[in-house]
C-alpha cells in the first residue's frame, strides 16, 4: 500500500526555522511532481512549493525567498526547508505526489503536519 508520511512540523517562534519531510512508502511506482500545500484555519488549501522530477521548482509569492523545496529521488522523499517563519505561515502542511504505476498516474496526499508560528 502506498503512503506519504510527513514529519517535521511543530511550534516555532517568528523568525525561526523548521524542516518538513515527506517520504513515499510502497513499491511499483515512480514519482513525478511533488509538492507542499498548506491550509490555514478557515482558508482554502494553497500551494506553497512544488518540484518536478527533474528538480524544477515553483514557489508561491508568499514563501518565495524563505522556503526551499528539494527532493531525493532515490529515497522517494521531498523536503521543505522553511526559514524566517512568520505567524501567517501557521497552517497544516500537506505533501502531495503524483505517482506513476503501470495502470496510470495517481495523486496522493499525506496526512498533514501542523506548523504553528508564534509572534
Amino acid at each position: 500500500q502506498v503512503q506519504l508520511v510527513e514529519s517535521g512540523g511543530g511550534l516555532v517562534q517568528a523568525g525561526g526555522s523548521l524542516r518538513l519531510s515527506c517520504a513515499a512508502s510502497g513499491s511499483g511506482f515512480s514519482i513525478n511532481d511533488m509538492g507542499w500545500y498548506r491550509q490555514a484555519p478557515g482558508k482554502r488549501r494553497e500551494l506553497a512549493a512544488a518540484i518536478t522530477r527533474d528538480g524544477i521548482t515553483t514557489y508561491s509569492d508568499s514563501v518565495k525567498g524563505r522556503f526551499t523545496i528539494s527532493r531525493d529521488n532515490a529515497e522517494n522523499t521531498v523536503l521543505l526547508q522553511m526559514n524566517s517563519l512568520k505567524p501567517e505561515d501557521t497552517a497544516v502542511y500537506y505533501c502531495k505526489a503524483i505517482l506513476s504505476f503501470s495502470t496510470g498516474r495517481y495523486q496522493y496526499w499525506g496526512q498533514g503536519t501542523q506548523v504553528t508560528v508564534s509572534s
